[in-house]
């Protein structure tokens, strides 16, 4: 595969990961507002390639259409699964996962509320936890490390 191709079909990805896109014709207008222009048939050729399918949210990868939408994780489950190492910073926690595994681990901590989280952010392998104190960042790491028992 091409560099070229693969950058393309990364863009396309990235793209539909962040807004619906209802069909080609929108795909490539939005392919050439990021510098790529493609002809309907390469973008067709990607499409398959790539396993998309177009539904009634846009296009959306051919296994997902096929499986139900996936529950929200619960936060032993998410810890479980996507955690791997927990660094206090005064009253920051920062929770280190495998790449990929940040989203789905902070979209847990949100679900639960817990009145020691001021916000969240996720990248891509860390999730960065802002608490209103040192204490209340002490009391949710210990929280934490025991939904790893």
């Amino acid at each position: 595969m091409s560099t070229h191709k693969r950058y393309r079909q990364g863009q396309i990805l990235n793209l539909l990961a962040q807004v619906p896109v209802a069909n080609q014709d929108a795909l490539r207008r939005q392919l050439v507002r990021r510098g790529l222009r493609v002809t309907q048939a390469t973008l067709s050729r990607d499409l398959r390639e790539l396993k998309l399918v177009k539904t009634s949210e846009g296009y959306r990868p051919l296994n997902a259409v096929a499986e139900e939408p996936p529950a929200l994780a619960s936060i032993t489950r998410a810890v479980g699964e996507f955690l791997v190492d927990v660094r206090p910073a005064q009253n920051l926690l920062v929770l280190k996962t495998p790449p990929g595994g940040a989203q789905p681990l902070a979209a847990a901590v949100d679900a639960e509320h817990w009145s020691e989280i001021a916000g969240t952010l996720a990248g891509d392998d860390t999730v960065l936890i802002i608490t209103p104190s040192r204490s209340a960042r002490a009391a949710l790491e210990k929280r934490l490390r025991g939904l790893l028992r």
